[in-house]
């Protein structure tokens, strides 16, 4: 934390994903927050990352989390559209943050507000790993309802994740209007 002001985590969930949006959050966490279980939520249980949401939310002194499209992602690619992401769940912090801090190697300038990259910084900023937690939950919680409306792509184990199980439902039974056109949706069967 900056003696002058707040700093603000952020990450996104979804990235790697076939189908649905790409999820990004941003958090300020008081300067003294501390919970045993805060990590990258890439390291947590489901169970843990829900356990953990709620006292994210509670205890944040602000928090924001943006979704975007499949559509957008196919329109302006995933990397522009996870930046997007975070500059929208930023846009709605309710404290202007005199620092940003990224998880991963690139981020578009937020106003005048001055940034910092980390590359695995969901494992050591709690504010990314919670920004990591908040963009997970809320992603994984729109997949399960809409693996309700498409049950065939298992969507509600696999997340829209590139398993075997996915594109073998995308094989067989096509693609819906969550899947994301500009990604290789099938395996190249040359490899075979």
């Amino acid at each position: 934390m900056l003696p002058d002001g707040f700093e603000a985590g952020c990450d996104e969930a979804g990235r790697g994903c076939l189908a649905g949006p790409v999820y990004a959050a941003a958090v300020i966490l008081p300067k003294d927050f501390y919970h045993p279980l805060l990590n990258d939520s890439k390291q947590l249980s489901a169970r843990q990352r829900e356990q953990l949401r709620p006292i994210i939310e509670q205890e944040a002194l602000a928090w924001g989390v943006c979704a975007i499209s499949p559509q957008e992602i196919d329109s302006i690619n995933i990397l522009k559209a996870s930046i997007k992401g975070m500059h929208g769940a930023l846009d709605q912090l309710k404290i202007r943050p005199h620092r940003i801090l990224v998880d991963g190697n690139r981020f578009y300038k937020y106003g005048d507000i001055p940034h910092t990259c980390v590359v695995k910084g969901d494992a050591t900023y709690a504010s990314i790993a919670a920004a990591s937690v908040l963009a997970k939950t809320y992603r994984d919680e729109y997949m399960l309802k809409i693996a309700a409306e498409y049950p065939q792509y298992g969507w509600d184990r696999n997340m829209a994740y590139p398993t075997r199980e996915h594109r073998a439902a995308i094989e067989k039974y096509g693609i819906t209007p969550h899947h994301r056109l500009s990604y290789k949706l099938l395996e190249d069967p040359t490899l075979f």
